[in-house]
Protein backbone atom coordinates (compact mmCIF):
# COMPACT_ATOMS: atom_id res chain seq x y z
CA UNK A 1 0.00 0.00 0.00
CA UNK A 2 1.43 3.36 -1.05
CA UNK A 3 2.11 6.24 1.31
CA UNK A 4 -0.69 8.20 -0.40
CA UNK A 5 -3.14 5.43 0.50
CA UNK A 6 -2.28 6.04 4.16
CA UNK A 7 -3.27 9.71 4.19
CA UNK A 8 -6.59 11.51 4.28
CA UNK A 9 -7.29 15.15 3.44
CA UNK A 10 -9.87 16.58 5.83
CA UNK A 11 -11.67 19.87 6.20
CA UNK A 12 -13.13 21.60 9.25
CA UNK A 13 -15.58 24.43 8.59
CA UNK A 14 -15.91 27.14 11.22
CA UNK A 15 -18.87 29.22 10.15
CA UNK A 16 -21.77 31.21 11.48
CA UNK A 17 -25.26 29.99 10.68
CA UNK A 18 -27.82 32.24 9.10
CA UNK A 19 -29.30 32.17 12.55
CA UNK A 20 -32.68 30.42 12.79
CA UNK A 21 -32.97 30.15 8.99
CA UNK A 22 -32.61 26.51 7.97
CA UNK A 23 -32.61 26.92 4.20
CA UNK A 24 -30.15 29.81 4.11
CA UNK A 25 -27.80 28.02 6.51
CA UNK A 26 -27.96 24.81 4.46
CA UNK A 27 -27.14 26.80 1.30
CA UNK A 28 -24.03 28.06 3.08
CA UNK A 29 -23.15 24.50 4.19
CA UNK A 30 -23.44 23.26 0.60
CA UNK A 31 -21.08 25.99 -0.62
CA UNK A 32 -18.51 24.92 1.96
CA UNK A 33 -18.88 21.24 1.01
CA UNK A 34 -18.17 22.22 -2.58
CA UNK A 35 -15.16 24.27 -1.46
CA UNK A 36 -13.89 21.33 0.59
CA UNK A 37 -14.35 18.99 -2.36
CA UNK A 38 -12.43 21.35 -4.62
CA UNK A 39 -9.64 21.35 -2.00
CA UNK A 40 -9.41 17.55 -2.14
CA UNK A 41 -11.12 16.87 1.19
CA UNK A 42 -12.60 13.42 1.64
CA UNK A 43 -14.12 14.49 4.93
CA UNK A 44 -15.59 17.84 5.94
CA UNK A 45 -17.06 18.56 9.39
CA UNK A 46 -19.28 21.31 10.82
CA UNK A 47 -20.18 22.40 14.37
CA UNK A 48 -22.91 21.43 16.83
CA UNK A 49 -26.52 22.27 15.81
CA UNK A 50 -25.12 24.58 13.16
CA UNK A 51 -28.42 24.20 11.32
CA UNK A 52 -30.34 26.33 12.15
CA UNK A 53 -28.29 27.39 15.19
CA UNK A 54 -27.41 26.70 18.80
CA UNK A 55 -29.99 27.96 21.39
CA UNK A 56 -27.84 30.72 22.83
CA UNK A 57 -31.00 32.64 23.76
CA UNK A 58 -31.77 30.34 26.70
CA UNK A 59 -29.27 32.04 28.99
CA UNK A 60 -30.02 35.50 27.65
CA UNK A 61 -33.83 35.72 27.54
CA UNK A 62 -34.89 34.06 30.82
CA UNK A 63 -35.23 30.69 29.13
CA UNK A 64 -36.30 28.91 32.35
CA UNK A 65 -39.37 31.08 32.89
CA UNK A 66 -42.32 28.68 32.92
CA UNK A 67 -45.13 29.25 30.40
CA UNK A 68 -43.40 32.35 29.05
CA UNK A 69 -45.03 33.60 25.86
CA UNK A 70 -41.63 34.74 24.66
CA UNK A 71 -40.07 31.30 25.18
CA UNK A 72 -43.02 29.65 23.47
CA UNK A 73 -42.61 31.96 20.47
CA UNK A 74 -38.86 31.35 20.21
CA UNK A 75 -39.28 27.60 20.53
CA UNK A 76 -42.03 27.56 17.91
CA UNK A 77 -39.65 29.29 15.49
CA UNK A 78 -36.84 26.87 16.39
CA UNK A 79 -39.12 23.92 15.69
CA UNK A 80 -40.21 25.40 12.37
CA UNK A 81 -36.60 25.88 11.25
CA UNK A 82 -35.22 22.62 12.66
CA UNK A 83 -34.12 19.79 10.38
CA UNK A 84 -36.35 16.85 9.57
CA UNK A 85 -34.28 14.42 7.55
CA UNK A 86 -37.32 12.42 6.46
CA UNK A 87 -38.76 15.55 4.85
CA UNK A 88 -35.69 15.90 2.61
CA UNK A 89 -34.22 18.93 4.34
CA UNK A 90 -30.66 17.60 3.93
CA UNK A 91 -31.04 16.53 0.30
CA UNK A 92 -28.94 19.45 -0.94
CA UNK A 93 -26.10 18.51 1.41
CA UNK A 94 -26.43 14.87 0.36
CA UNK A 95 -26.15 15.92 -3.29
CA UNK A 96 -23.06 17.99 -2.51
CA UNK A 97 -21.44 15.07 -0.67
CA UNK A 98 -22.16 12.80 -3.64
CA UNK A 99 -20.86 15.11 -6.36
CA UNK A 100 -17.68 15.85 -4.38
CA UNK A 101 -17.10 12.30 -3.13
CA UNK A 102 -16.82 13.78 0.36
CA UNK A 103 -18.09 12.46 3.68
CA UNK A 104 -19.88 15.15 5.70
CA UNK A 105 -20.37 15.34 9.48
CA UNK A 106 -22.96 18.02 10.20
CA UNK A 107 -24.51 19.20 13.46
CA UNK A 108 -28.25 19.87 13.25
CA UNK A 109 -31.18 20.61 15.51
CA UNK A 110 -33.28 17.64 14.46
CA UNK A 111 -37.06 17.21 14.83
CA UNK A 112 -37.36 13.54 13.86
CA UNK A 113 -40.58 12.07 12.56
CA UNK A 114 -39.96 8.88 14.53
CA UNK A 115 -40.48 10.89 17.74
CA UNK A 116 -43.55 12.77 16.51
CA UNK A 117 -41.77 15.67 14.81
CA UNK A 118 -42.30 18.26 17.55
CA UNK A 119 -39.30 17.76 19.83
CA UNK A 120 -35.74 18.80 19.07
CA UNK A 121 -32.65 16.63 19.34
CA UNK A 122 -29.04 17.74 19.08
CA UNK A 123 -27.87 15.44 16.29
CA UNK A 124 -24.59 14.72 14.51
CA UNK A 125 -25.46 13.52 11.02
CA UNK A 126 -22.88 11.57 9.01
CA UNK A 127 -23.47 11.58 5.26
CA UNK A 128 -21.16 9.31 3.27
CA UNK A 129 -19.40 10.07 -0.01
CA UNK A 130 -22.30 8.47 -1.92
CA UNK A 131 -24.73 10.96 -0.39
CA UNK A 132 -26.37 8.43 1.91
CA UNK A 133 -27.22 9.22 5.53
CA UNK A 134 -24.89 6.77 7.28
CA UNK A 135 -25.86 7.61 10.87
CA UNK A 136 -27.71 10.10 13.03
CA UNK A 137 -26.38 10.39 16.57
CA UNK A 138 -28.72 12.17 18.97
CA UNK A 139 -26.92 13.73 21.91
CA UNK A 140 -27.31 11.47 24.93
CA UNK A 141 -27.63 14.19 27.56
CA UNK A 142 -28.22 17.86 26.79
CA UNK A 143 -26.12 20.10 29.00
CA UNK A 144 -27.55 22.50 31.59
CA UNK A 145 -29.90 25.03 29.92
CA UNK A 146 -29.89 22.97 26.69
CA UNK A 147 -32.40 20.73 28.49
CA UNK A 148 -34.93 23.56 28.19
CA UNK A 149 -34.82 23.11 24.42
CA UNK A 150 -33.46 19.68 23.47
CA UNK A 151 -34.67 16.17 24.18
CA UNK A 152 -32.57 13.27 25.48
CA UNK A 153 -31.05 11.09 22.78
CA UNK A 154 -30.14 7.41 22.65
CA UNK A 155 -27.29 5.09 21.73
CA UNK A 156 -28.40 4.32 18.19
CA UNK A 157 -25.80 6.62 16.68
CA UNK A 158 -22.83 5.33 18.69
CA UNK A 159 -21.34 3.81 15.55
CA UNK A 160 -18.20 4.19 13.47
CA UNK A 161 -17.72 4.40 9.72
CA UNK A 162 -15.00 3.19 7.38
CA UNK A 163 -13.20 6.12 5.79
CA UNK A 164 -10.00 4.49 4.56
CA UNK A 165 -7.43 4.43 5.93
CA UNK A 166 -9.31 5.62 9.04
CA UNK A 167 -12.32 4.61 11.11
CA UNK A 168 -14.51 7.64 11.80
CA UNK A 169 -16.70 8.45 14.80
CA UNK A 170 -18.25 11.58 16.29
CA UNK A 171 -19.78 13.00 19.46
CA UNK A 172 -21.60 16.21 20.31
CA UNK A 173 -20.05 18.80 22.65
CA UNK A 174 -19.88 17.62 26.28
CA UNK A 175 -20.46 14.02 25.19
CA UNK A 176 -16.77 14.25 24.41
CA UNK A 177 -16.21 14.45 28.18
CA UNK A 178 -18.16 11.22 28.78
CA UNK A 179 -15.59 8.40 29.16
CA UNK A 180 -18.00 5.59 28.34
CA UNK A 181 -19.33 7.29 25.22
CA UNK A 182 -15.78 7.66 23.97
CA UNK A 183 -15.06 4.04 24.90
CA UNK A 184 -18.06 2.90 22.86
CA UNK A 185 -16.41 4.41 19.78
CA UNK A 186 -12.86 3.30 20.65
CA UNK A 187 -14.08 -0.30 20.94
CA UNK A 188 -15.23 -0.16 17.32
CA UNK A 189 -11.78 0.78 16.08
CA UNK A 190 -12.21 4.54 15.93
CA UNK A 191 -8.98 6.36 15.08
CA UNK A 192 -10.41 9.58 13.65
CA UNK A 193 -12.74 11.40 16.02
CA UNK A 194 -14.90 14.43 15.21
CA UNK A 195 -15.99 16.51 18.21
CA UNK A 196 -18.78 18.96 17.41
CA UNK A 197 -19.02 22.16 19.51
CA UNK A 198 -21.17 25.32 19.44
CA UNK A 199 -18.00 27.39 19.64
CA UNK A 200 -15.61 28.36 22.40
CA UNK A 201 -11.84 28.01 22.58
CA UNK A 202 -12.25 27.15 26.26
CA UNK A 203 -14.06 23.93 25.29
CA UNK A 204 -11.63 22.74 22.65
CA UNK A 205 -8.15 23.81 23.77
CA UNK A 206 -7.65 21.07 26.38
CA UNK A 207 -10.27 18.43 25.54
CA UNK A 208 -9.11 17.98 21.95
CA UNK A 209 -5.54 17.13 22.91
CA UNK A 210 -6.63 14.95 25.82
CA UNK A 211 -8.97 12.83 23.67
CA UNK A 212 -6.21 12.45 21.09
CA UNK A 213 -3.77 11.26 23.75
CA UNK A 214 -6.29 8.95 25.40
CA UNK A 215 -7.41 7.34 22.14
CA UNK A 216 -4.13 7.62 20.22
CA UNK A 217 -6.26 9.02 17.39
CA UNK A 218 -6.61 12.16 15.35
CA UNK A 219 -9.26 14.48 16.79
CA UNK A 220 -10.99 17.21 14.82
CA UNK A 221 -12.84 19.69 17.01
CA UNK A 222 -15.11 21.84 14.88
CA UNK A 223 -17.02 24.85 16.16
CA UNK A 224 -19.31 27.60 15.02
CA UNK A 225 -18.99 31.34 15.43
CA UNK A 226 -21.74 33.81 16.20
CA UNK A 227 -21.76 37.55 16.80
CA UNK A 228 -24.42 39.85 18.14
CA UNK A 229 -25.03 41.22 14.65
CA UNK A 230 -26.10 37.74 13.50
CA UNK A 231 -29.22 37.78 15.69
CA UNK A 232 -32.05 38.37 13.18
CA UNK A 233 -34.80 40.95 13.60
CA UNK A 234 -37.47 38.28 13.00
CA UNK A 235 -36.44 36.34 16.11
CA UNK A 236 -38.84 36.90 19.01
CA UNK A 237 -36.93 38.68 21.78
CA UNK A 238 -34.14 39.72 19.40
CA UNK A 239 -33.55 43.03 21.18
CA UNK A 240 -33.47 41.33 24.58
CA UNK A 241 -30.92 38.79 23.32
CA UNK A 242 -28.71 41.46 21.77
CA UNK A 243 -28.75 43.56 24.93
CA UNK A 244 -27.72 40.53 27.01
CA UNK A 245 -24.92 39.50 24.64
CA UNK A 246 -21.37 40.62 24.12
CA UNK A 247 -20.34 41.44 20.57
CA UNK A 248 -18.90 37.93 20.37
CA UNK A 249 -21.47 35.28 21.34
CA UNK A 250 -19.49 32.27 20.11
CA UNK A 251 -15.74 32.43 19.58
CA UNK A 252 -15.04 29.28 17.56
CA UNK A 253 -12.09 27.17 18.62
CA UNK A 254 -11.83 24.77 15.67
CA UNK A 255 -8.63 22.71 15.88
CA UNK A 256 -7.04 19.35 15.05
CA UNK A 257 -4.81 17.24 17.31
CA UNK A 258 -2.56 14.36 16.32
CA UNK A 259 -2.45 10.93 18.03
CA UNK A 260 0.47 12.06 20.21
CA UNK A 261 -1.52 15.08 21.46
CA UNK A 262 0.43 17.60 19.41
CA UNK A 263 -1.35 20.25 17.38
CA UNK A 264 -1.93 19.75 13.68
CA UNK A 265 -4.00 22.94 13.75
CA UNK A 266 -4.12 25.07 16.91
CA UNK A 267 -7.51 26.49 18.01
CA UNK A 268 -8.79 29.14 15.62
CA UNK A 269 -10.81 31.95 17.18
CA UNK A 270 -13.48 34.22 15.71
CA UNK A 271 -12.85 33.80 11.98
CA UNK A 272 -15.02 31.90 9.51
CA UNK A 273 -13.60 29.57 6.91
CA UNK A 274 -12.47 26.13 5.80
CA UNK A 275 -9.35 24.65 7.40
CA UNK A 276 -7.70 21.83 5.45
CA UNK A 277 -5.19 19.29 6.80
CA UNK A 278 -3.64 16.02 5.65
CA UNK A 279 -3.70 13.23 8.23
CA UNK A 280 -1.25 10.32 8.16
CA UNK A 281 -2.55 6.98 9.44
CA UNK A 282 1.01 5.94 10.13
CA UNK A 283 0.97 8.28 13.12
CA UNK A 284 -1.91 6.30 14.62
CA UNK A 285 0.00 3.05 14.23
CA UNK A 286 3.10 4.54 15.82
CA UNK A 287 1.21 5.73 18.90
CA UNK A 288 -0.70 2.44 19.26
CA UNK A 289 2.64 0.67 19.82
CA UNK A 290 2.63 1.52 23.50
CA UNK A 291 -1.08 2.15 24.15
CA UNK A 292 -4.23 0.90 22.45
CA UNK A 293 -7.31 1.61 24.61
CA UNK A 294 -9.47 -1.17 23.19
CA UNK A 295 -6.72 -3.59 22.20
CA UNK A 296 -3.66 -4.66 24.17
CA UNK A 297 -4.41 -2.11 26.91
CA UNK A 298 -8.03 -3.20 27.26
CA UNK A 299 -8.97 -5.69 29.97
CA UNK A 300 -12.43 -7.06 29.09
CA UNK A 301 -11.90 -9.81 31.66
CA UNK A 302 -11.97 -7.07 34.31
CA UNK A 303 -14.08 -4.20 32.90
CA UNK A 304 -16.51 -4.26 29.99
CA UNK A 305 -18.98 -1.77 28.55
CA UNK A 306 -22.56 -2.65 27.55
CA UNK A 307 -24.05 -0.34 24.90
CA UNK A 308 -27.74 -0.34 23.94
CA UNK A 309 -27.89 0.91 20.35
CA UNK A 310 -31.61 0.42 19.84
CA UNK A 311 -33.39 3.54 18.61
CA UNK A 312 -35.83 4.62 21.31
CA UNK A 313 -39.48 4.66 20.33
CA UNK A 314 -42.60 5.61 22.25
CA UNK A 315 -44.70 2.78 20.85
CA UNK A 316 -44.28 -0.56 19.13
CA UNK A 317 -47.12 -1.52 16.78
CA UNK A 318 -48.13 -5.00 15.76
CA UNK A 319 -50.58 -5.07 12.85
Amino acid sequence: MSDMDQTLVVGAVQMSPVFLDREATLDKVVRYVDEAGASGCRLVAFGETLVPGYPFWLGRTDGAKFNSDLQRDIHALYLKEAVQIEAGHLDGVRDAARRNGTTVVLGVAERPADRGGHSIYCSAVTIDAHGEVASVHRKLTPTYEERLSWSTGDGHGLVTHDLPPFTLGSLNCWENWMPLSRTALYSQGEDLHVALWPGDVYDTADATRFIALESRSYVISVSGVLRREHVPDFMPGADMMREASDERISSGGTCIAAPDGSWVVEPIADTEGLTVATLDHGQVRRERQNFDPSGHYGRPDVTRLVVDRRRQALATFTD
